[in-house]
């Protein structure tokens, strides 16, 4: 099953992210989580210890630059485009509670661009391979927009999961996921609403998206909100209200594309 989660930037995306990861996890799925928003909190947010010490797959230059034959912060040149990535997940990238995680780090916000340099072929391969090649669970906290996801790898997504909040900012951000997603091919695109507080709220989002699939309504935390989740992680916010509507979330998805464990 391949995840990417989007939307506009502050909607919580990564408390979906972070929760699926964790939730499939513990039913014995082996789960690839990839952080491709420089400015994400996964590796906190999954609980990972001294998340701050983690190193960016795209910033480790003496990496890239073996395997592509070329110079990291470069243009042009000659480079290999299709580098070796098979060994990155296992060997280079942290695993904690049954999840790897990918940090992509700053250079994946053009990892989709037309950008000739060898450390975005490196992260394209990288992103392909995970998409395509593996069996594991692989659950995407993207970037707000999916502007970095090629033609290509898109059509490797099983399902867009869209995080709207009650407001029209976030919900025109979801109208122009749904354009590219249609242009990109991604076949499935389910809309998440989070930080839902009544039925008010339930009602405004479904009337904005009208034709789109609302698969979950998350309820409004206060404490997630007022004092983030702390040294535990997204593990705490599972444990109440939040973490039910998560786990109903994850049931829809395995009743539609199968049970990855």
């Amino acid at each position: 099953m391949k995840l990417a989660v989007t939307g506009k930037g502050g909607v919580g995306k990564t408390t979906i992210s972070s929760g699926l990861a964790t939730l499939f996890a513990r039913d014995g799925a082996r789960v690839i989580a990839v952080d491709a928003d420089p400015d994400s909190n996964l590796a906190a947010t999954l609980g990972f210890p001294n998340p701050d010490e983690i190193t960016p797959i795209g910033e480790m230059n003496d990496l890239i630059a073996d395997r592509t034959g070329g110079v990291p912060g470069t243009t042009g040149g000659v480079f290999t485009l299709n580098p070796e990535v098979a060994d990155i997940p296992d060997d280079f990238c942290p695993e904690h509670n049954g999840i790897r995680l990918i940090s992509m780090g700053g250079s994946s916000r053009e990892g989709g661009s037309g950008c000739l340099c060898p450390e975005n072929a490196f992260l394209r391969a990288l992103m392909g391979h995970v998409i395509f090649l593996v069996q594991d669970v692989v659950i995407l906290d993207m970037v707000a927009g999916i502007e970095h996801l090629t033609r290509g790898t898109a059509r490797g997504v099983d399902a867009l999961l869209v995080v709207v909040e009650p407001g029209a900012r976030s919900l025109e951000t979801a109208k122009r996921i749904r354009r590219l997603a249609g242009e990109l091919g991604i076949p499935k695109l389910l809309v998440v609403g989070n930080k839902v507080r009544n039925d008010e709220d339930r009602a405004y989002v479904k009337s904005a998206l009208e034709g789109l699939e609302v698969a979950a309504f998350i309820p409004y935390s206060p404490d997630i909100i007022q004092t983030g989740m702390g040294r535990e992680g997204i593990s705490a916010a599972l444990q109440g209200e939040v973490g039910d509507q998560i786990r109903q979330l994850k049931s829809r998805l395995v009743e539609a594309f199968g049970h990855p464990a």
